[in-house]
C-alpha cells in the first residue's frame, strides 16, 4: 500500500494513541468528510485517506508493521467493517439526517394552498367612488361529502401495509465504504402512513375537489388601472393542515367620456367661444360631485388652467381628495351666418393686427 502521508497525521493522533482514541478520531472525521454529506471539492479524497489510515491503525498487526517499516506487509483497498465499524457509523449517520428518524410516523409538513388570480373590469365611477362587486371563481376546496378525508362516508383510511403506518421505508445497502441505510418516503402511501381502500365517490379519494364560488369584493374608492386587491384565504385549500391561499384581483378601469385621470386629479377640457374668452363668463361645469360653477375672467387665453381643490379622486385609505383641473380651449367657429360674419368683420376693423416676432 503506497503511503501518501503519515496515517497518524491523517487522523490527528499521536503515535501512542489507544485503540479507542483511533476509533473516536475515525468516527469524527468519517462524519465530517463523507461524500454524501460533504459536497466540497476534495472531500471524497480526504474520506478515502481517512479510511486507509483507519484500516491500518485499527489492525494491531498492520499497525506494528507500519510503525516499524513505514508500510504494511499486504496490499488492500478498504476494510470490510462489521458491527462497530463504518457500517455502524453510516447507519446512525443516514438515520439522523434529512428524513425524520425511522420508527416514528412521518408527519407531512403542512402545505399552503395555491393563490389564485382574477381579472375585474370597473367603470370610471366605480373606481372613483368604490363599490362592491361579485366575482365568480373556481377553486379547490375540501370535499363536502367526505370532509377532506378521501374515504367513503362511514369508512376510514387503513394503515399502509408497505410502511406499517410509519410513512417511510428503510433500505440498507452494502458498499466498499460500509453499510448504507437510506430512509425514504413510502411510495405507496406517499408518506401519509395510510391508504384509502374505499375512496369517496365525489372526490375519488383525493379529499379535495374544484368548486365554483361567488365572492363579494369590496373595492375601495380611488383604485386605478392595474390596482391589485388581495382577498386573504380565498384561494385553494391547503394540504395536511396548511392554510388556504389568497385570491388576487387585478382591476381594469374603463375610460370616461369627459374626464381624464392623472393620479388623484381629474382633467377636464372646457370649450368656450371667443366672446366668453374675451368678455369673461360664469359657467356650470361637470365634476365628480355634479355641476359646479367656474368663473372665466375676461381675456382668458386658450390653454388657461383652473384648479378646483378637493374635487378630484379620493386617496386610497386616507382622507382628502385630489383636484379637478380645468383646461380652457377657445373654440373657433367653423361656419358663420351672414350676421355673425358682419359682426366679426366690424370687430376685425377695431382690433390691431397680430405682429409676428
Amino acid at each position: 500500500m503506497a503511503i501518501k502521508q503519515d496515517y497518524y497525521e491523517v487522523l490527528g493522533l499521536p503515535r501512542n494513541a489507544t485503540e479507542e482514541e483511533i476509533r473516536r478520531a475515525f468516527r469524527k472525521l468519517a462524519f465530517q468528510y463523507h461524500p454524501d454529506r460533504n459536497k466540497e471539492p476534495g472531500a471524497e479524497d480526504k474520506f478515502k485517506e481517512i479510511n486507509e489510515a483507519y484500516q491500518v491503525l485499527s489492525d494491531p498487526e498492520k499497525r506494528r508493521s507500519y510503525d516499524r517499516y513505514g508500510r504494511v506487509a499486504t496490499e488492500g483497498s478498504f476494510p470490510n467493517f462489521g458491527f462497530g465499524g463504518l457500517g455502524d457509523i453510516f447507519e446512525s449517520f443516514f438515520g439522523g439526517f434529512g428524513e425524520p428518524p425511522f420508527g416514528r410516523t412521518a408527519q407531512r409538513a403542512p402545505q399552503r394552498g395555491n393563490s389564485l388570480q382574477h381579472h375585474l373590469t370597473l367603470s370610471f365611477e366605480e373606481a372613483v367612488f368604490g363599490c362592491r362587486k361579485e366575482v365568480e371563481i373556481q377553486r379547490i376546496e375540501f370535499c363536502p361529502l367526505c370532509h377532506g378525508i378521501g374515504s367513503q362516508p362511514g369508512t376510514n383510511p387503513q394503515t399502509c401495509p408497505e410502511c406499517s403506518g410509519v410513512g417511510q421505508v428503510r433500505k440498507t445497502q452494502q458498499s466498499i465504504f460500509g453499510r448504507f441505510t437510506h430512509i425514504t418516503t413510502c411510495p405507496r402511501c406517499e408518506g401519509s402512513g395510510t391508504i384509502i381502500t374505499n375512496p369517496c365517490p365525489q372526490c375519488r379519494g383525493r379529499g379535495r375537489i374544484k368548486i365554483k364560488r361567488k365572492l363579494v369584493a369590496d373595492i375601495p374608492a380611488g383604485v386605478d388601472d392595474n390596482h391589485q386587491l388581495c382577498l386573504k384565504g380565498e384561494g385553494d385549500a391547503g394540504l395536511y393542515g396548511g392554510t388556504p391561499g389568497d385570491l388576487y384581483i387585478t382591476l381594469s378601469v374603463k375610460s370616461h367620456d369627459l374626464f381624464r385621470r392623472e393620479g388623484v386629479d381629474i382633467l377636464y377640457k372646457l370649450p368656450i367661444n371667443f366672446t366668453q374668452a374675451a368678455l369673461g363668463d360664469e359657467i356650470d361645469i361637470p365634476s365628480l360631485d355634479g355641476k359646479v360653477g367656474l368663473k372665466i375672467p375676461p381675456g382668458t387665453q386658450s390653454g388657461k388652467v383652473f384648479r378646483l381643490k378637493g374635487k378630484g379622486i379620493s386617496y386610497i385609505g386616507n382622507k382628502g381628495r385630489g383636484d379637478l383641473i380645468v383646461e380652457v380651449q377657445v373654440v373657433t367657429p367653423q361656419r358663420l351666418d351672414g350676421k355673425q360674419r358682419q359682426l366679426f368683420e366690424e370687430l376685425a376693423k377695431t382690433l390691431p393686427k397680430t405682429k409676428l416676432r
